[in-house]
């Protein structure tokens, strides 16, 4: 059979190779309310926080302003301390004469950044933009407001490369002591900021936020760890929730070692379940197999050659952590991760025929397996936030499981929990996320979820009373609204814009995957085992 030329494929691989990177307000601030000051474990907020005014300032293209915010250090100690920096945005209502009030939206990770969300929002959901004004804000610890740092990237690179599934004694000794040397680092450069890195304290900054827009009530939207974020507050302020949309849950009636635990049986699930067939049925672009197995064990064999011989791509030195970190990243969403994970297959089984273009927007998309920032922040939150098992002995066992059933992310779990474990004890207070007083909550998931499994977003479902659950089937994105899904696109707009709600659970059909154009498989590159 005659084999046409490379340049057709390898324009495809390139337009798909870059890889998604990933890596999800406000507490007794108001003094105006005499049931919020009367609640247990309220604080006192100092005037000089109450008297503040926002100076907005454009901070974006088109209608985005932003301002810098003062928080109390500790919101349970507000004159001790020197102040924090919580920087926060908002996008007008475009129509002010219909305007019901403000929605307020925060970011997932916990370590992303929030700040530019409302304009994405805003362009997305037209009428959500002529309703509210939205607001967002980068939490304590992120991106513009007050920072905490840890590692630098490199030692961030380190930690995050190399083949975790490596169970030697002294490859475990390693993922411990750079744990150990990752929280030295992080009490060495922000040790007097980190035990006030906490979603407990985040929620207080919230209500501040929230009183400074002069809002008596605010609807939000988060997903992800936003969701973890959202049903604090409403805990904390049920009588400042109108509405609420938490997307993609977070399993916040346990722990973080708990929810965190259960992550490597979702992520390979929807690696499996869903990766793998797409890859399968594609065959013909990508040539990975003709059936899930076989695509599978093409996906071995590769990791199996990084192991022996790290890949060096224009500059970047490529192990199997690094094509695990981006296989996980890339199954967040199908469409355009499914594609891009594909594409970058192509160019790490084949780097001497792919294009100088391609392995240059691979090499950078996986230079950085894990962003410092994002890392620092990370851990300040999971690691403060709930306890942990603080035993080297558990956390081996432990991962050790995690990488012989679910090796996708179970193999990293180590690197994981161990600073976690070595982290100093938390004395934050911890909220015990109830659904009293609340009004009907929205809550979105998809049964194939990696990051926020649909297990969890069942308990957090029956934690709060009242709550409908929209499961999307047939699929496992994360983040199911503002992912051109109509079904549930419709039922989010029309809850917060009109108050509609579902009068019971309900389910939307994932969109379809998406379909790679076919391309032959260029000379010299091999075809997918049969």
């Amino acid at each position: 059979m005659p084999v046409p030329g490379k340049s057709t494929r390898w324009a495809a691989v390139a337009a798909s190779v870059l890889l998604a990177a990933t890596a999800l307000p406000v507490a007794g601030a108001d003094s105006a309310s005499a049931a919020d000051a009367a609640r247990p474990g309220a604080v006192r907020t100092p005037a000089r926080y109450l008297n503040q005014r926002l100076d907005w300032q454009p901070c974006d293209s088109g209608a985005l302003e932003c301002a810098a915010m003062a928080v109390p250090r500790d919101w349970h100690r507000p004159d001790q301390g020197p102040s924090l920096t919580v920087e926060v945005s908002r996008h007008r209502a475009t129509d002010p004469a219909g305007r019901r009030g403000v929605l307020m939206m925060a970011a997932g990770g916990p370590g992303a950044s929030g700040l530019k969300r409302p304009a994405g929002l805003a362009s997305y959901a037209p009428g959500l933009a002529a309703a509210y004004d939205i607001v967002s804000f980068d939490q304590r610890g992120v991106g513009s407001s007050t920072r905490v740092t840890c590692s630098d990237q490199s030692a961030v690179d380190a930690s995050f490369s190399g083949d975790k599934r490596d169970r030697s004694a002294a490859a475990i000794r390693e993922t411990f002591a750079r744990a150990r040397a990752f929280v030295r680092d992080c009490q060495r450069h922000s040790g007097d900021l980190l035990p006030y890195i906490t979603t407990e304290q985040a929620v207080h900054d919230m209500d501040l936020y929230r009183v400074l827009l002069g809002a008596d009530t605010i609807s939000y939207y988060g997903p992800s760890y936003a969701t973890v974020l959202g049903a604090s507050y409403a805990t904390e302020f049920p009588r400042r929730v109108a509405r609420m949309v938490l997307d993609s849950n977070v399993d916040f009636t346990g722990t973080w070692q708990s929810f965190m635990e259960g992550q490597p049986l979702s992520f390979q699930r929807r690696f499996e379940a869903d990766f793998l067939p797409w890859l399968a049925k594609n065959d013909g672009v990508y040539h990975q197999g003709r059936t899930p197995a076989q695509a599978k064990e093409t996906f071995e064999r590769l990791r199996g050659r990084l192991h022996d011989h790290p890949l060096v791509l224009d500059g970047t030195t490529i192990t199997p952590d690094q094509l695990d970190t981006a296989a996980s990243n890339a199954i967040y969403q199908a469409d355009p991760g499914f594609e891009r994970l594909a594409g970058a297959l192509t160019v790490l089984e084949h780097p001497d025929t792919a294009p100088p273009a391609a392995k240059q927007a691979l090499a950078q998309a996986m230079a950085h397996p894990v962003d410092a920032g994002f890392a620092a922040d990370f851990f300040s939150v999971v690691c403060n936030d709930t306890p942990w098992n603080r035993s080297a002995g558990y956390w081996t066992a432990q991962s050790a499981r995690a990488t012989r059933d679910h090796p996708l992310v179970g193999a990293r779990s180590l690197a994981y929990s161990a600073v976690c474990a070595a982290w100093p004890r938390p004395t934050a207070p911890r909220i015990q996320v109830t659904g009293r007083g609340l009004p009907p909550v929205l809550m979105l998931n998809s049964t194939h979820d990696p990051a926020t499994y649909y297990e969890g977003a069942l308990r957090d479902h029956r934690a709060l009373p009242g709550s409908r659950l929209v499961t999307v089937v047939g699929g496992g994105d994360h983040g199911q609204f503002q992912n051109h899904n109509a079904c549930v696109d419709s039922l989010v707009e029309g809850y917060l814009v009109d108050g509609t709600i579902p009068s019971g659970d309900t389910t939307c059909a994932a969109d379809p995957l998406p379909v790679p154009v076919p391309v032959p498989v260029p000379s010299g590159t091999g075809a997918s085992p049969r």
